[in-house]
C-alpha cells in the first residue's frame, strides 16, 4: 500500500505549481519545489552550524566571552548562508523573473524578455566547473546578445539533478509566465 504523503515525488505535484485563482500574482513565487540536494546541502550547514554554536556556548560557559562571541558571529553566518541556499533558485512574478544565487539577485522585468526557451547543451554538473550534456532553460534580453544567454535551470542542477519530469514542469512554468507577461 503506497503511503503518498510520505513520497517526496508526488504525482499531484503539477495541481501544487499552478497558482490558485486568487493568488496575488504580484508575489514573488518559485515556480518549483527546492531539489534533494539543495535542502540537503543546506541541512548539513545547519548541522555544522549547530556545532559552532555548541562551540560558542561552551567557550562563554568557560569565561571566554570575547571568544564566544566571535564564534557566535560565525554560527549565525554559516545559518545566514544555509538559509540563502535554500532561497537560491528561478523566482517569477507578474513584474518578471529572478534569478537569486548565492552572493547576488539578478531581477529581469518581462519587458526585457524576448524569449525564454529549452535547449540541449552544456551544463554544470551540481553547480561545479565540471560540464554535461544536458537541457538549460534560458532567458533572451533584448539588451543583450544570444551569446552572452546564461541558463536559469538546468537538468544537472541542485534542484533538478535526476528529476527529469521536474525540470519538465518547472521550465514550461516559467516558459508560461514568460508568454502571460512577457509580451512588453
Amino acid at each position: 500500500m503506497p503511503l503518498p504523503f510520505l513520497m517526496a515525488d508526488r504525482t499531484d505535484d503539477a495541481a501544487l505549481d499552478s497558482p490558485l485563482p486568487y493568488d496575488d500574482r504580484d508575489r514573488w513565487r518559485r515556480p518549483y519545489r527546492p531539489g534533494p540536494w539543495r535542502v540537503g546541502g543546506a541541512a548539513l550547514w545547519l548541522l555544522l552550524a549547530s556545532f559552532v554554536l555548541f562551540a560558542a556556548v561552551a567557550l562563554a560557559l568557560t569565561g571566554s566571552l570575547s571568544s564566544a562571541t566571535v564564534v557566535l558571529c560565525v554560527a549565525l553566518l554559516i545559518i545566514a548562508a544555509a538559509l540563502r541556499i535554500l532561497r537560491m533558485g528561478v523566482w517569477v512574478s507578474a513584474r518578471g523573473v529572478r534569478r537569486i544565487g548565492l552572493f547576488q539577485t539578478r531581477t529581469v522585468p518581462w519587458k526585457r524578455v524576448v524569449s525564454v526557451r529549452t535547449a540541449q547543451q552544456p551544463v554544470r554538473w551540481l553547480g561545479l566547473p565540471r560540464t554535461v550534456q544536458g537541457q538549460a532553460l534560458t532567458l533572451v534580453r533584448k539588451d543583450r546578445p544570444v551569446a552572452d544567454t546564461e541558463p536559469l535551470l538546468t537538468t544537472h542542477g541542485m534542484d533538478f539533478l535526476s528529476r527529469a519530469s521536474a525540470f519538465d514542469r518547472a521550465a514550461d512554468a516559467v516558459e508560461a509566465w514568460a508568454a502571460e507577461y512577457g509580451r512588453g
